[in-house]
Formats: C-alpha cells, structure tokens, sequence
C-alpha cells in the first residue's frame, strides 16, 4: 500500500478558507503570518516561499524577512521580540536551518507560544513533552511541530496500527525526531530512538513501523524490514535531478511493503497542518 498525503492534505485543507473567513471577520482584518527565512539554505527558503504562497491563498497577509550569515545576532533577536510582541502579527513561522550564528542564539525563547506554529519554542516544546496521553496532547493551547503531527495523521488515516506496536525513529533532531517519537508514544506505541550511533539493521528487524528522516538517499536497506511493516519516508532529498526519500520506491514495491512516497507523501500533510495551526491562532485570539 502506498500512503499518499495529498488526499489526506485537501481534507485538511478543504474547510481553512471558511474558517479563516470567520477570523478575519472576528479580528476585523486579515490575519497575519511572519516569517524569518535563511537564504543560505535553497530547498528551505523556496520552501518557506510555497508555504507563504499557500497562506495568502487563505487571505492571510505574509511578511518573509531574510536572515545569512552576516545577520548580526542581536539584530535577529531583536526581529523576534519585535514579532513576538506586535498584536497585528498572529502567527510567526522560523524555518530551519538557520545560520550556525543565529541558530546558537536563544531566539526561540522569545518566541510567543500561542504565536508558535511549528511547536519551536522551549515552552512549547515543555507542554508537548509534559503529555502522557494522546487527550492531553489534543487539549493542548500551543502547537506540535508540523512534520511530527502530519507523520500521526498520515499513519492514522491510512489505520496503521500504533497500539503496542514497535516503532522505530531515524533522526532525533528537535523539529522532527524527537517529538515524533513522543507522540508516537503517547498513541501507546512502543519507541525506538536511532541516530548515527545506531545500529540500524539490528533497530530495525522487529519494527512494524519505520519513521526515517536522516536526510540520506538509500539509507534504508529493504533486507532490513520484515515482513508487513510501513515505513514513513519524511525525507526531502536532492539527487540526480530530483526529489527522494532515504528508502528507495522500487525496492519497496519489491518487497510488497507500505510506505509513503517522497514526493508526495508527508510533504502536502505537513503544509496542510501548518496552514490550519495558522488559523488557529486567530481563532484562539482573545478580542
């Protein structure tokens, strides 16, 4: 089976230009998207430029501020305490990666939660790892990082069983790795952490699903899977002139097993879930 995202993503997305209608006519304006792109980084900032794109699509007004390696620091600062506390900017939106410099700051502290859309923050990051269940993460005011919410969804609406299931996780980075593994254990899933110290075909023999984003073409290796299992392909790679997971297609076909494409697999999910985090910051809005 393969488990496409862009039927799962038009569902999600089918009900924002109603919803942010309502907010606008709620806020008496348009709501207000910042974001605070690296040019360093082509895949992330043209990235950022569909995300922006899709937004205003919605009626939502988008400002990209540009950041490189000769942002000053304090300057990039100063941007997110700027945004941070504006009442006419609703949501802010700080792809990753960003320069080594500004990435060594602590912006993300002054980053307002309820402005937080992918769940970037220390506190919002808090409040998802306070969680035990998943009702707890549902009744949650901030936000989940988008790609680890859109992984959940993808594997929900295609019934992949997570119950006491064997999991296994390629990539603890703390946007996708990390707190996918947390909410894959909040759907009462068993998880395992791998990273490059990992001994991956011994992590991966038992799994019934595999999560990988390392970001390495080919790393999956088919005679790792067993039998039956799903793997989630959240990899966005560049090789030989187009886009790739770090499993290859054809050997999974080969081997009869589950996985979602790359591209379109958890890609339209993630956007379809940072649109409607966006509007949900207007509708939480106190007037």
């Amino acid at each position: 089976m393969i488990l496409e995202g862009r039927t799962l993503a038009q569902s999600i997305r089918e009900p924002l230009p109603q919803r942010a209608e309502r907010v606008r006519q709620k806020l008496g304006r348009a709501l207000c998207l910042c974001a605070i792109g690296s040019t360093e980084d082509y895949g992330a900032y043209t990235y950022l430029h569909k995300e922006v794109t899709a937004a205003q699509a919605l009626g939502v007004k988008t400002q990209i501020f540009k950041v490189d390696k000769n942002t000053p620091s304090q300057e990039f600062i100063s941007l997110v305490k700027k945004l941070s506390q504006d009442p006419q900017v609703d949501a802010i939106l700080i792809p990753r990666p960003l320069p080594a410099h500004l990435a060594a700051t602590d912006y993300a502290t002054y980053l307002a939660p309820e402005k937080d859309i992918d769940g970037m923050s220390a506190l919002s990051a808090g409040h998802l790892f306070l969680c035990k269940t998943w009702a707890e993460i549902e009744n949650l005011k901030g936000f989940v990082p988008c790609t680890a919410m859109a992984v959940i969804k993808l594997l929900n609406y295609y019934h992949v069983e997570l119950p006491g299931k064997e999991v296994a996780v390629i990539g603890r980075s703390s946007t996708v790795g990390r707190p996918l593994a947390h909410l894959l254990t909040c759907q009462n899933a068993t998880v395992t952490l791998c990273h490059t110290h990992t001994d991956l075909p011994r992590a991966l023999k038992d799994a019934d699903v595999i999560c990988t984003a390392a970001g390495a073409p080919g790393l999956i290796k088919t005679s790792w899977l067993k039998e039956g299992s799903t793997l989630i392909d959240i990899s966005t790679n560049w090789q030989n002139n187009h886009l790739c997971g770090d499993a290859t297609a054809t050997e999974l076909d080969a081997r009869g097993l589950s996985y979602s494409p790359v591209p379109g697999g958890v890609g339209p999910v993630t956007l379809a879930v940072l649109l409607e985090n966006i509007i949900l910051c207007g509708e939480r809005k106190p007037l």
